[in-house]
């Protein structure tokens, strides 16, 4: 995929530059949830985890069908593959959340730190890091309506739910962490992507050792 890359930097920009002016006010919606999600992180409630999961299955849901599907297709036609496992990890999310069972909560040890860096990262820093690359407004990769900061996002909550590790849920986002994230830096210029090549390793590896942690 990289050596045959169909679309140039330029292209892929002017693609969000058109999509971010179409989509317009989605983004300011998509952080409203994402700072509830953080809130409600920080102050546990009961329906906290099953909000959580809902809103990351919208979010995957919109960047399958909306992103990959209506405007990413249109310069590449690996949008097709794309979208679908993004619409199947929404569903998988949507399932998840309607089954319950599971609560939000920020705990402060290594492994909740480490998720609330990247909840954080994806809400502020990520954004800041693509203005100082040259990708600012209205070319930026906007949180929770682009795949970059969403997966860094997804990786922070699916961290902070308590009780089982979730890490058939990471399965995906990984798996678009690596191909998405080395496609970016090699081929986009986008340096900032390294977040995601970098959060896709370190969250699925935590998921994992939680896993394990609680079967021993």
């Amino acid at each position: 995929m990289i050596r045959s890359f169909p679309f140039t930097g330029e292209s892929y920009f002017s693609l969000f530059e058109a999509y971010n002016d179409t989509i317009w006010p989605a983004q300011i919606a998509a952080y409203l949830l994402g700072l509830l999600v953080l809130l409600l992180a920080l102050r546990p409630t009961a329906a906290g985890g099953r909000i959580a999961l809902a809103v990351l299955a919208l979010f995957w849901l919109w960047n399958g069908i909306v992103y990959h599907f209506v405007f990413f297709l249109q310069i590449n036609f690996a949008a097709v593959p794309f979208g679908t496992l993004f619409t199947l990890q929404g569903l998988l999310l949507a399932g998840s959340a309607m089954r319950g069972g599971r609560q939000l909560r920020f705990v402060p040890d290594p492994t909740g730190w480490v998720a609330l860096a990247f909840v954080l990262f994806a809400l502020f820093a990520y954004p800041l890091l693509a203005w100082l690359a040259g990708h600012g407004w209205p070319r930026a990769a906007m949180f929770g309506v682009a795949a970059t900061p969403m997966t860094i996002f997804t990786f922070g909550v699916l961290l902070m739910l308590q009780g089982r590790s979730a890490v058939l849920l990471g399965v995906l986002p990984l798996l678009w962490a690596l191909a998405a994230g080395l496609a970016a830096v090699v081929r986009l210029g986008a340096p900032e992507d390294w977040s995601l090549l970098l959060a896709g390793i370190v969250g699925f590896t935590l998921l994992v050792w939680k896993r394990r942690q609680a079967q021993a």
